[in-house]
Order: structure tokens, then C-alpha cells, then sequence
């Protein structure tokens, strides 16, 4: 089991079929930035479709390595006319788009894009939709967030298109959400007081058989006008997935207290203390946990087959997760979400910034490292690298955000060694790279305003080796924003000029401009 692999498209079950004419279909992936839509797209373009996505990012689809091999509308799947454009001439859609964010109006939100993707796809006579849907049980009272999911499924199914609504429960693989959570409370915490839900049954799924009946589903027969359960082979307690956990990465069984006080707001915030995840995505987490989740009917095999080999069990997916992760080969994660509430707008250039307030710290330092050794460094920052100036500094900043729900210092980075437009970084988020030369991170911690920090590379033409230039800049927001940048200025001196200093002296410090890594801070 353990040298199985992720289906790749060239499968002959899940391999497109041409039209009469020898042309290859086209599919349509909404979604396609997320964590599930980055694992699918390039296996459609393996399997032979023709590949558009619908983003409101062109810039976070060519960071991907598939990026420049599908075509791309921009626009969001609440918007009528892009959406109008993307349908047409599309054989399946693939409806991956729902909202994780802990605000009040997402489900209507969710619904209105469902809606319009469904008149949409109509009007347009799309030959299929695939929906991956949330699994849950019938007759009881769902979380609002299952809810809405549940909702999105009806009225796709009701669109007139052909539908197959795929219900999944807990996605495991590297850098799924879910996998993450059982992850960081296992290795965190020696002894767990837990929610109640702890016993609840759940029957989880590798996220490489989520993509097996994905790719399976294009092919479906256009009769075919429904939701079907697919789960993974064995069916667990949510404890019990924890110590399973334990076991494959070489943890001793935790002891699991189960309480009944822990409502779902009070363990989203204890989820969010005590791992990555933050309280607006381990909300809907733990709320999808308050009932037990097991596949009511096996109707999925009258459809897709199962994977040649069967399903993966639990502790299998998460044996080759962990392996994912160790050997730094994570293809998308759940850190690439947006956060709630955080920010979007570019950062303005220069010339925009007349008549506005705005706060700067600009340092800039010389170093005998090459350009190439200096971006190394900048390349890697964050992370398990830290920030190279005042760890306490920065971990209490970090502390500081958790506390009031943000995202914190805890959620690191995809990749140990790469960046790309789009990508996590702590608190920060990449907005701008031109390898090789800048970086540009805009701000998803919780501040009374904007802010953005720039880190440069390019050579010192007068006095030879390299120049670092570094920028953090601060649109404040009010008062408040006025009164923040104060309360931290006094600190810069130590965090960005420590910066400044340290990433140059570990660039000189490296062992070459061959692509090797620098030492850490």
C-alpha cells in the first residue's frame, strides 16, 4: 500500500474521451487556486481535457506550475458576466467553491454563486457539473456551514445540468485542513481534554481518492442526476483518527478526555491556540464534527469503480502524508486560503501615495554575498527560518494576533525553500516575486490598516558584492492606525534593522552561489 500513487489522468478509467470529431472536451474548474482545484487541474490536462479556470487572480494561477496550460477568465462566481463567458462551449464543470470563513453573510453568499453558476451552466447547455460536496447525515440539525453546502448541492442538482454531488467527509493528505488539526493536536498536547464529538464515528477519505472519483466523474452517464456518499474504508472515531495519527509518526497514544463544556466556539478557539489553524476556518471544522459522518450507500461504485487497488486506509494516507511533508513536497495546502478578513488591495505604487497618509521604515545594507546567495536567504524567510531579528519580538506579535483570532506566526509555509505568488508566509501573504531580485508580502495580521514589507536583491555595482533593500509600509487606518505605528516604532530598531543586519551576514555566510542552501538564522 505504501507505493501506491495519486491517480495522474493517464489512467484508461479516468482518461478524457474525445468528441466524435477526435476534439478533446473541455473542462471548467472553479476553484482551481484552492487545495483540492491545485491537485486536480494538471491531472485534467494529464487525462486529455482542455482546462479553463474562473479566478479572480490570473497572477496566483501562473504561479502554478500548470499555469501557462490552461485558459484562464477572470471574475468571481457571484458575477454574471464572467461566469456567462467561462461556460461556454464546457462539457463538465467542476463546482469546487465554497466559503471556510467564520463571517455572517457567507452562506448567502455561497448561495448566490451557486445560483448564478447554475443559470449559467443552463443557459449554456454544459454537458455535466461535479460538485464536491460535504458528507453528512439526514434528520438531524447540520452546522451552518454544512448546511450551506448541503443547500449548493440542491440547487446545482436542480440547475437542469446533470449533476453528481460527491459527499466527503475529512480530506486526509498533506496540507489538508483536516490532516493539519488531527496533526498539531496529537503532537502539541500529551494529554487532550476534548470536545464530546471526540466519539463521534467518521469515516475519512485520502485526498487521492477524492481525485480518483473526481476525474472518474466527467465520465458519468449524462443520466446520472445525483449525490452519492464517498468515504475511505474504515470508519473511526475521531479520537481514535488522533492516536492513529500518534502511531505513524511515532507518537505514544494520547490519553483523550472527553468534555462536555467545550462548545464548537470554545474549541474553534482552543483549535486555534494550540495549532495553525485559525478560529475562522477551525470553526467550521469543529462544527462539521458535532454529528457523525458515515457513508450511507455504496452507490459511488455503480459509477466511478474504486481505484485499482481499493481505497486508502486512514493510517496508509496519513503514513504518506507525513512523507509529503518530510521530504518538503506539499502540492497545495490549505495555508493558501484567504483568511477572513484580510486584506486584498495591492500595494499602491509610489506616485498613488500623494495626498495619504502612509508610514514607511525603509533600511538598506551591503554585503560581499552574491546576488544569488542574498536571495537565497530572502527566499527562505519565514517558516522554520524565522524572521532574522528578535524571535521574542516576532512570537509575541504572532501571540498577540492569535489572541484576537487572527492568524499568528503558526501557520508557516508550504514550501521550505520555494515561493510563489499567492503562497502563506506566517502572517504574511506573497503579493509580488520577481525571483532573484524582490519580494513582496502584504500583511494578513490583524492591524488597524494595510501593510506590506518589500525585501530586494541586486548588485552593488560601485562597491561590488550585493545591496539588500528592505521596505515595510503602513497605510493606517484612523486613529488607531495612527496610534499603532507609534506604539511600535520604538521597537523597529531592533525587528527591521535586525532584519537588515542578519539576513546579509547569513548570506555571506553561505557556502556558495551553487544553489546551496544558507545557514539558518
Amino acid at each position: 500500500m505504501d507505493d501506491v500513487s495519486a491517480p495522474t489522468g493517464r489512467e484508461p478509467a479516468l482518461a478524457a474521451r474525445p468528441h466524435p470529431d477526435g476534439s478533446a472536451p473541455r473542462a471548467l474548474v472553479l476553484g482551481a487556486t484552492g487545495y483540492i482545484g491545485g491537485r486536480l487541474v494538471p491531472r485534467l490536462l494529464t487525462a486529455g481535457y482542455v482546462v479553463r479556470v474562473l479566478v479572480r487572480d490570473p497572477a496566483r494561477v501562473a504561479a502554478f506550475p500548470w499555469g501557462g496550460s490552461v485558459e484562464v477568465v477572470t471574475g468571481d462566481a457571484t458575477d454574471r458576466a464572467p461566469v456567462g463567458q467561462a461556460v461556454q462551449d464546457v462539457d463538465v464543470l467542476y463546482y469546487l467553491v465554497h466559503s471556510m470563513s467564520g463571517g455572517t453573510g457567507f452562506r448567502d453568499a455561497d448561495a448566490l454563486a451557486a445560483r448564478t453558476v447554475a443559470d449559467a451552466a443552463a443557459a449554456a447547455a454544459v454537458g455535466r457539473i461535479v460538485y464536491l460536496g460535504g458528507l453528512h447525515p439526514e434528520g438531524v440539525r447540520l452546522s451552518p456551514h454544512l448546511r450551506s453546502r448541503a443547500e449548493v448541492g440542491r440547487t446545482l442538482l436542480d440547475s437542469g445540468v446533470p449533476t453528481l454531488v460527491l459527499q466527503a467527509g475529512v480530506v486526509i493528505g498533506s496540507g489538508s485542513a483536516s490532516f493539519e488539526m488531527v496533526r498539531h493536536l496529537t503532537e502539541v498536547l500529551p494529554y487532550m481534554p476534548a470536545p464530546k464529538w471526540v466519539r463521534n464515528r467518521i469515516q475519512p477519505i485520502a485526498v487521492r481518492d477524492v481525485l480518483h472519483y473526481l476525474l472518474g466523474a466527467a465520465r458519468v452517464p449524462a443520466g446520472v442526476n445525483r449525490a452519492v456518499d464517498i468515504g475511505g474504508p474504515d470508519v473511526l472515531r475521531y479520537g481514535q483518527m488522533m492516536n492513529g495519527y500518534a502511531v505513524e509518526a511515532g507518537l505514544r497514544q494520547r490519553p483523550i478526555a472527553a468534555l462536555p463544556v467545550l462548545t464548537p466556539r470554545l474549541a474553534s478557539h482552543w483549535v486555534n491556540l494550540v495549532t495553525p489553524i485559525p478560529r475562522s476556518l477551525a470553526r467550521p471544522l469543529v462544527e462539521s464534527l458535532q454529528n457523525e459522518c458515515v457513508v450511507k450507500e455504496h452507490d459511488v461504485d455503480a459509477l466511478i469503480p474504486p481505484p485499482e487497488g481499493g481505497l486508502l486506509p486512514y493510517r496508509t494516507a496519513v503514513r504518506l502524508a507525513l512523507r509529503r511533508v518530510d521530504a518538503d513536497e506539499i502540492e497545495t495546502s490549505w495555508q493558501d486560503a484567504p483568511v477572513l478578513g484580510a486584506p486584498s488591495d495591492p500595494l499602491p505604487s509610489d506616485p498613488d501615495w500623494a495626498g495619504r497618509v502612509v508610514f514607511t521604515d525603509a533600511r538598506s545594507a551591503h554585503t560581499s554575498a552574491t546576488p544569488a546567495a542574498l536571495w537565497r536567504v530572502i527566499e527562505g524567510i519565514g517558516g522554520e527560518n524565522g524572521w532574522y531579528s528578535s524571535p521574542l519580538l516576532w512570537a509575541v506579535r504572532g501571540w498577540m494576533d492569535r489572541l484576537v483570532g487572527g492568524i499568528g506566526l503558526a501557520r508557516g509555509r508550504r514550501s521550505r525553500g520555494r515561493l510563489a505568488v499567492g503562497d502563506a508566509l506566517d502572517f504574511w501573504r506573497v503579493e509580488a516575486l520577481e525571483p532573484g531580485r524582490m519580494l513582496r508580502l502584504r500583511a494578513e495580521m490583524k492591524v488597524p490598516g494595510l501593510a506590506w514589507l518589500e525585501l530586494r536583491a541586486g548588485t552593488d555595482a560601485e562597491r561590488g558584492g550585493s545591496r539588500y533593500d528592505q521596505r515595510a509600509v503602513f497605510f493606517p487606518r484612523g486613529l488607531a492606525g495612527r496610534l499603532y505605528w507609534l506604539a511600535v516604532l520604538p521597537f523597529h530598531g531592533f525587528i527591521f534593522a535586525g532584519m537588515a543586519r542578519r539576513i546579509t551576514a547569513v548570506a555571506e555566510s553561505a557556502t556558495g552561489a551553487d544553489g546551496s542552501p544558507p545557514l539558518t538564522p
